[in-house]
């Protein structure tokens, strides 16, 4: 790798490219000659976001369906790092990768996202959430084992567009997410960490 240019891998979805803005605003504050190149990966779950919801009961909830083509660039050494977030990774790296930096951490709680009421507690016997974690479907099954969680997938706009055709009545996503890309509305209703952790 030339010192003075890096090759930053990242997936094309708004918010990931908005983070490796970030990313590349806080290298060239520090290394103002340094020259990046982003290149844009499209990962499994990006391409074939209907394979990513078949294959939701292997190992880790399918999570290296986002991630699985961009460790194999930075093991070939196509780029030099990556741009990805946390909560998209598998528990375990490949041997020759490591987490190196993390942004500063955003808000982490989760947002219930509904246009017809505030809190999953509400939501009718039976009713649709659209989710694909583990970690959060355990969280709603435990109170309300009646709702019928349906596998979700794809960046913000997806999930939201999928709300928004009524193929779910709920969903959940990031809190830091949905403020890193400025999208706000009465139908955003943060969690609070005692009701699910994140």
């Amino acid at each position: 790798m030339d010192t003075k240019s890096l090759k930053i891998g990242t997936r094309g979805s708004p918010l990931a490219l908005l983070q490796t803005e970030m990313v590349e605003g806080a290298l060239k504050a520090r290394l103002p000659d340094l020259q990046i190149e982003r290149v844009v990966i499209r990962t499994t779950g990006d391409w074939k976001p209907e394979q990513g919801e078949k294959r939701l009961s292997e190992a880790e909830g399918g999570k290296g369906l986002f991630a699985r083509e961009i460790e194999l660039a930075l093991l070939d050494r196509t780029i030099d790092c990556a741009v990805h977030s946390l909560k998209d990774m598998p528990s375990f790296l490949p041997e020759g990768l490591a987490l190196d930096h993390m942004l500063e951490r955003a808000d982490p709680r989760d947002a219930f996202i509904c246009h017809k009421v505030s809190s999953y507690m509400d939501l009718p016997q039976g009713a649709v959430v659209g989710t694909s974690s583990l970690r959060r479907q355990a969280f709603l099954l435990a109170k309300r084992p009646d709702l019928k969680i349906v596998p979700i997938r794809g960046n913000v706009q997806t999930r939201l567009a999928k709300l928004a055709e009524g193929q779910v009545d709920a969903t959940y996503l990031a809190m830091a997410g949905l403020d890193r890309l400025g999208i706000s509305g009465d139908f955003i209703h943060p969690v609070s960490m005692e009701d699910m952790l994140p």
